[in-house]
């Protein structure tokens, strides 16, 4: 999962599951990944944009893997955060989806929907991260970013937001105005 969200920044879902379709049963552990360094690594990935840094970040996180952590990946933000090619959103959505922590990984969709519904206005995706893990309910924490995501895919749109079917949408500061 780690690595296919290294691949993911800045690339489709599709493209990735195409490319993590073929790359996962040739190497499904840091080990396997290593082997295939940079050159046969790219090969999987050449369809992924930014694909030349990706597999040198991903070579180099499967390198630390293996020296510092066993092989395992860290379910610890600092131990995610010191891996190449993983900010703060990447070990957002590994603590969240692999390991269970309540954490918010704020993305385009979620940037935009806080501050467009005025739930979580910040200027920078970690104040708005911050905001968004204060305002939302405990038992709602680990599953939230999920549902915040698909929202602003598909209801709470960069251009043509569908406002009249918003389920909050009694409740938005932006209430259907040009963008």
């Amino acid at each position: 999962m780690l690595i296919a969200v290294i691949l993911s920044a800045q690339a489709t879902d599709v493209g990735v599951n195409k490319a993590t379709t073929r790359l996962f049963p040739v190497a499904p552990t840091p080990d396997k990944m290593l082997a295939l360094g940079v050159e046969g690594l790219s090969e999987f990935i050449k369809t992924i944009g930014l694909y030349r840094t990706k597999a040198k970040n991903v070579i180099a996180t499967c390198r630390m893997l293996l020296d510092l952590h066993n092989g395992e990946v860290p379910d610890d933000r600092e131990a995610l955060e010191a891996l190449p090619g993983v900010g703060r959103k990447t070990a957002n959505v590994v603590l969240n989806t692999a390991f269970g922590h309540p954490t918010i990984a704020v993305d385009t969709h979620i940037f935009r929907l806080g501050n467009r519904t005025g739930i979580a206005p910040g200027k920078t995706v970690v104040e708005v991260e911050n905001k968004l893990l204060r305002v939302t309910p405990a038992e709602y924490k680990k599953d939230a970013h999920h549902w915040l995501i698909l929202h602003g895919r598909y209801i709470c749109k960069a251009r043509k937001p569908e406002c009249e079917r918003c389920v909050v949408a009694d409740l938005c500061r932006f209430k259907g105005k040009a963008t």
